[in-house]
This record gives structure tokens, C-alpha cells and sequence, in this order.
């Protein structure tokens, strides 16, 4: 089954429900920067949020998540867009601890304490940004609280990955439940009681359950109404040429002292860990551009 998400409708509009299966995609994050087990379920739970986040947004608009914590991972980005796409990376991949009390692995230890913002790119010259401050460290609880005080929408965020024994990804997914406005207590209450009674999302991804079957457990077949399916992957937007123009602006003077001291440039992408080297000539041609 490839990666994809759905949006749906629940309880006649009630309820707004996103649902994904990401696990090629957070197996894609953990390849490319050969995340240790507990780094690569921080990563893919944060990665499968901002995928579903970003299929929240219309067009060309895009969004960045950034979770600072004070723990060893250090910080996890991610950037997600409206067309399915996601990327990201955390500062220190190679990062696992022992499991918790639960023999799960312990995200809230590698993450610690700290905040979580969210930055909307609309198009538009200002930015929609918030910040709350992490409240587990465990990243859905996270997002549950993101929602709730900095969009003022009350929701539900599942997320879950699980590691083989190899370091590869076994299984990644999630969803997202928000109450619109005027919901009725019954549906508050049918909602939580589907999210108590529901094993952890990465099991049922484990189990082979689809993005539709996942939202059909929580809320009940009869109540959800599929609008739209999504194909999800990681994707990232890195190239040579803008490598180039990030080293036309560090100016004329600094790119002579890489002609001079080097003889040419490597630019390591941080999202993909693609890597673009730039010759003598090359260089010569963008200390050129620079002068102009």
C-alpha cells in the first residue's frame, strides 16, 4: 500500500477528520539521515503531523513546524505543503534511549522540555505563526495543545511510528480530529470514547488498516464521509541553482576566499542530505553574478 491521506467529514459536519498512512515517507526521513530508533519516532510522528497540517492549507501555501526541546535530540523541522509533500530533519539523528516504563520508545526523554511553532506561509507579506510550549514531549499530545490554545480549535492528534529491529520503519501514521463549531455534547462524547476504546494508530497501520478504516474505527463507519484522498512523500524542494544564488549572496569578497582558499564549494542540504559541489569555474561565474 503507498502512503496517502485522506479528508473526511464526520457526524454531518461535526466533526473534520484527516487520517494517514506515512510509512514510506518517514522510511524515506529515516534512509536519508539514518535516525536511531527513538529519533526516527520523534522525526516521523512530527513528519505525519505536518503532512496532515499541510493538507490543511490550500494551493500554493506552505507551513513550518519546529519543535525546540531541551532533550538530546535536539530541534526537529519540518516543513509540509498543501499538495501532499513533507520534509524534515532533527539535529541529532543518531539519538536512542532506552524504552519507557511502557516498552514504548521514550520520545518525551529524547525531546524534553521546551516549544513547538508553527509557521503558515499564506502568500501573503506576514506569516501566521504560533507557539505553545510542549506539554508531553510525546508530539501529538503536543499538537492536541497546539491546536486547541494557539487555533483556538479543539482537536484530537494521533500519531505513531513503530522501528524493526534493523532501524527501518515497520509501520507510521496518524490522524486528526477537530470539533467545528456548535458541536453537540453527544458527538464530543462518541469522539472519545471511539479514541479510548482505539489500539495506538501505528498498530492498526502494522495491521494494514487503511487511512478510511482508521477513521471508520474511531468514529464509526455509518458517521464518516470520505471528500478527498491525497498521495503523500517525502519531497525536497533543494537544487543546484539554489545552492548557487544562497552563494551569490554571501557577496563578492567571501566567494575570492573560496576560489582562493579551496578551490571549490561543497552545499549539503539539511532537509534531504543531498550534497552539491561547485567548481572553480562555477564559482568564478557566481562571483560574477554577485558583481552585478
Amino acid at each position: 500500500m503507498a502512503d496517502y491521506l485522506i479528508k473526511a467529514l464526520a457526524f454531518d459536519g461535526q466533526v473534520r477528520a484527516y487520517a494517514a498512512r506515512s510509512t514510506d515517507t518517514v522510511g524515506e526521513a529515516q534512509r536519508r539521515h539514518n535516525t536511531w530508533p527513538t529519533a526516527s519516532a520523534a522525526l516521523g510522528r512530527t513528519i505525519t503531523a505536518g503532512v496532515m497540517m499541510g493538507a490543511m492549507q490550500k494551493g500554493e501555501e506552505k507551513l513550518t513546524i519546529k519543535v525546540e526541546g531541551d532533550g538530546p535530540l535536539g530541534m526537529i523541522l519540518v516543513d509540509a505543503d498543501a499538495k501532499g509533500n513533507v520534509r524534515g530533519y532533527v539535529t541529532n539523528p543518531q539519538t536512542h534511549v532506552d524504552l519507557n516504563e511502557h516498552g514504548k520508545l521514550d520520545v518525551r526523554k529524547v525531546v524534553g522540555e521546551g516549544t513547538l511553532s508553527v509557521v503558515k506561509d499564506v502568500g501573503l507579506r506576514d506569516h501566521f505563526s504560533g507557539q505553545v510550549p510542549l506539554v508531553s514531549g510525546e508530539i501529538g499530545d503536543d499538537f492536541t495543545y497546539y491546536f486547541a490554545t494557539s487555533e483556538q480549535t479543539p482537536s484530537s492528534v494521533g500519531v505513531g511510528v513503530l522501528v524493526n529491529p534493523d532501524n527501518t520503519i515497520l509501520a507510521a501514521g496518524g490522524f486528526i480530529l477537530q470539533l467545528m463549531p456548535g458541536v453537540e455534547e453527544e458527538i464530543i462524547t462518541k469522539v472519545e470514547q471511539g479514541i479510548q476504546a482505539s489500539p495506538p494508530v501505528s498498530k492498526l497501520i502494522h495491521e494494514g488498516r487503511t487511512p478510511e478504516e482508521i477513521l471508520e474505527q474511531l468514529l464509526g463507519k455509518e458517521n464518516v464521509k470520505v471528500l478527498e484522498k491525497m498521495p503523500i512523500q517525502f519531497n525536497c524542494t533543494c537544487s543546484k541553482e539554489r545552492f548557487g544564488n544562497a552563494i551569490i549572496s554571501l557577496g563578492q569578497k567571501e566567494i575570492e576566499e573560496m576560489i582562493e582558499e579551496d578551490g571549490m564549494a561543497n552545499a549539503q542540504c539539511h532537509f534531504c542530505n543531498k550534497s552539491y559541489h561547485f567548481n572553480v569555474e562555477e564559482l568564478e561565474n557566481l562571483k560574477k553574478a554577485a558583481q552585478k
